[in-house]
């Protein structure tokens, strides 16, 4: 075995020294060196590893029905959401288990990404469908809020930031991030405000759609590792988009009348009015949404043009509101139930009660989102009793509990173990 002096150059890969065909890089330490062959070898290894790389599986991906099912069991109603959401969702990760290597064939056929804008009234539900969606998939998801980004170079947040949570939801981990799910709320509070361009720089509006356009179609982007702002000789955080699916929701308050006016001036008579119809009727409305109509609305073509599937989700009814506060697994009621059993309470709620609670929310107009904090408000000083009162407890919850008609707490918590608490006192 041949030995080398200290001042001898050889490759730290495979050993050998210089010669007439083999040639030495240097390291950036000065110290380090590999030959031309073994950097050969390097080169070819990755390139195998990208072209055998398959982003998911398509075994892995449960089927449209298999989706529907699963969001049934966390999600009251909205059949037609569920379906439409299900085949957009399983077609994208469908695409996502092609090979790189055909992806990367000029002569295969390209299949573009279908992001989804969710329409529907505040608490119907879009943000859980998005969220169920990943929870099965398990990929990490993202929740943006539209209202709080801004165009490059103004007060608020870049659109970057939204990628950002999606990275942190990920724990750090980039290619995890990259078969992720990312919801935009409120995309209709950034609608440019006329259909003609302004004068006027509208960076909260026109800005932050144009501003969203590379990232939804799919680019490699740079992300501030802490978020805020860009700033130069910052150490960026590199994203591909291509493979992030967004779904954008708003309740695009209006956009009912701006198909009415569509549709009664192409036919005979005056149309229909939009308060006589029920809410299937109004669903049915939304859903023949036409990207004319979205432009009107204040969208961006582009942007819709990235957004080839369009679903109307109806306000929820009392009967929908009653099931959500009882019947998902993760259903309200349930909730507090698993949480006052901590505290030895057996909390239970009548039938007119959770009618009340849902006639209640239809009032404040807050959907089901609205559920929680009446409950929440209602029991708030049970839960400030219970933890103090020993033994065995039964609450019941009544009508005119959320009334308010019974406001003494003490009226409302039943001791099953009075014994306990006469030996306390003793």
């Amino acid at each position: 075995m041949k030995r080398f002096n200290s001042n001898d150059q050889f490759c730290f890969f495979c050993g050998a020294p210089a010669g007439r065909d083999r040639k030495l890089i240097q390291g950036p330490s000065g110290n380090t060196f590999i030959c031309n062959k073994c950097v050969e070898i390097c080169r070819e290894i990755l390139e195998q590893e990208a072209s055998d790389v398959t982003p998911i599986e398509l075994k892995d991906v449960p089927t449209p029905k298999q989706f529907k099912e699963y969001l049934d069991q966390y999600v009251v109603g909205q059949d037609e959401a569920k379906k439409v959401l299900s085949v957009a969702v399983y077609n994208h990760y469908k695409r996502m288990s092609i090979p790189t290597r055909t992806q990367a064939d000029s002569s295969a056929v390209k299949l573009e990404k279908s992001n989804i804008l969710l329409i529907g009234p505040t608490g119907s539900g879009k943000t859980l469908l998005a969220k169920t969606l990943a929870q099965k998939l398990k990929v990490p998801f993202a929740i943006a809020d539209a209202t709080t980004l801004t165009e490059a170079g103004y007060v608020g947040e870049d659109v970057e930031n939204v990628l950002l949570k999606l990275i942190n939801a990920a724990d750090g981990n980039i290619e995890a991030a990259e078969r992720g799910i990312i919801f935009i709320d409120e995309i209709d509070k950034i609608a440019r405000k006329s259909e003609n361009t302004s004068i006027t720089r509208d960076v909260s509006g026109e800005g932050v759609q144009q501003a969203l356009l590379k990232i939804i179609e799919g680019t490699v982007a740079s992300v501030p590792p802490q978020g805020g702002r860009k700033h130069p000789n910052q150490e960026m955080l590199q994203i591909d988009t291509t493979n992030i699916l967004f779904v954008l929701g708003g309740a695009f308050v209006g956009l009912d009348k701006i198909i009415e006016q569509r549709i009664s001036a192409h036919s005979m008579g005056f149309g229909s009015n939009i308060g006589l119809m029920n809410e299937e009727e109004k669903m049915t409305l939304l859903n023949s949404a036409t990207p004319d109509d979205l432009v009107k609305f204040g969208l961006i073509p582009e942007l819709i043009g990235r957004m080839p599937i369009c679903c109307a989700l109806k306000e929820l009814t009392r009967d929908d509101l009653v099931s959500i506060l009882t019947e998902p697994k993760n259903a309200i009621t349930k909730q507090f139930k698993t949480s006052f059993e901590i505290d030895d309470v057996n909390l239970e709620f009548e039938k007119d009660a959770i009618t009340e609670i849902a006639d209640e929310a239809i009032r404040q107009k807050t959907g089901a989102r609205g559920l929680r904090t009446i409950v929440e408000k209602m029991l708030m000083d049970i839960m400030f009793e219970v933890p103090d009162i020993p033994g065995k407890k039964k609450v019941v919850i009544s009508k005119d509990v959320v009334l308010q008609k019974i406001k003494d707490p003490m009226k409302i918590i039943i001791k099953e173990n009075p014994q306990i608490e006469s030996d306390v006192t003793a």
